[in-house]
């Protein structure tokens, strides 16, 4: 009989059904799930998450999600040492861990050892004040005098890196590791991927949208918002959020917002696409034809 593992990964591109796959894997392997999605981290944005809500998780215990306010500020180091927690935590009652998502840089910092620099509040706001003050371009000219190898990596318009570059070479006196090292697992793990070609997945995000729509997302939104969600320095920036906060201040039509948000989610498939595609640790499967069984295959005979 063959063992199962202790620790899988479903990742791949938005709308192809992760979700789905990793409850049918949970019930199968006896596991519990662990989110990588960095905006499903926050309480309250549900629909424009397409979290699974409580009444569908078919009482498999999820962790990592609803974990933050939308006030807060998401850190993927954060979620490191607390998602590695929720791990072991689900190891010690002897089940599989399954890790579902598409932030890939999240699941790296889960999965790989990676250590993160700590953080000063002040030099933080010092940096922030400054790109406030200055703009993006200047951060990008001050990081090219004082590290000239990330300035090559990191995007010009990319503030809010730019302001974490900077304070991490002014805390620590090091270069700024803009590029992640190459992958080496924190423990044992075995990876499904799950991808459809771009015409497929771009009706289904097209009907995801329409659905998020119909399921109350602008309601959602005006609820966070009086909760303070423009506040929030991620939160207000997901995909779907932006673009109903400049409905709600007449910015755009609830038509534009959609047709935004479809494209804007599609440009997110693309890239994580293209970023998960560069791990040859991920098995990949077709996301329309996925079978349970088949993935329980896949995972018997690799790691």
């Amino acid at each position: 009989m063959t063992e199962h593992p202790r620790l899988v990964a479903v990742v791949g591109p938005t709308a192809t059904g992760k979700s789905g796959l990793g409850l049918d894997l949970a019930e199968h392997l006896g596991g519990e799930i662990i989110g990588a999605d960095a905006m499903a981290l926050y309480r309250g944005m549900d629909i424009g998450t397409a979290k699974t809500p409580p009444d569908r998780r078919r009482g498999i215990t999820h962790h990592q999600i609803d974990v933050l306010d939308v006030t807060q500020e998401a850190s993927v180091a954060a979620y490191q040492r607390h998602g590695r927690a929720a791990i072991e935590a689900v190891w010690a009652k002897g089940k599989t861990a399954i890790v579902v998502g598409g932030s890939g840089l999240y699941i790296r910092a889960l999965l790989d050892q990676i250590e993160f620099p700590g953080t000063d509040p002040a030099l933080r706001a010092k940096w922030e004040t400054l790109a406030a003050e200055r703009g993006a371009d200047w951060l990008h000219q001050e990081l090219t005098k004082q590290d000239p190898a990330a300035a090559t990596v990191i995007e010009a318009g990319n503030a809010r890196r730019l302001v974490r570059a900077l304070e991490v070479i002014e805390l620590t006196g090091q270069p700024f590791k803009a590029q992640l090292p190459n992958p080496q697992a924190w423990q044992p793990v075995r990876y499904v991927g799950l991808d459809l070609d771009n015409d497929l997945l771009d009706q289904r995000i097209a009907q995801r949208v329409d659905q998020m729509w119909q399921d109350g997302l602008l309601a959602e939104v005006t609820h966070l918002e009086r909760l303070g969600l423009r506040q929030g320095k991620t939160a207000a920036r997901a995909i779907g959020y932006q673009e109903c906060l400049k409905v709600l201040d007449g910015q755009l039509s609830q038509a534009e917002a959609k047709a935004g948000i479809a494209q804007a989610t599609r440009q997110l498939a693309r890239r994580q696409r293209k970023w998960f595609r560069r791990d040859s640790r991920i098995t990949w499967i077709d996301a329309q034809r996925v079978t349970v069984a088949q993935v329980v295959a896949v995972l018997a005979n690799s790691g």
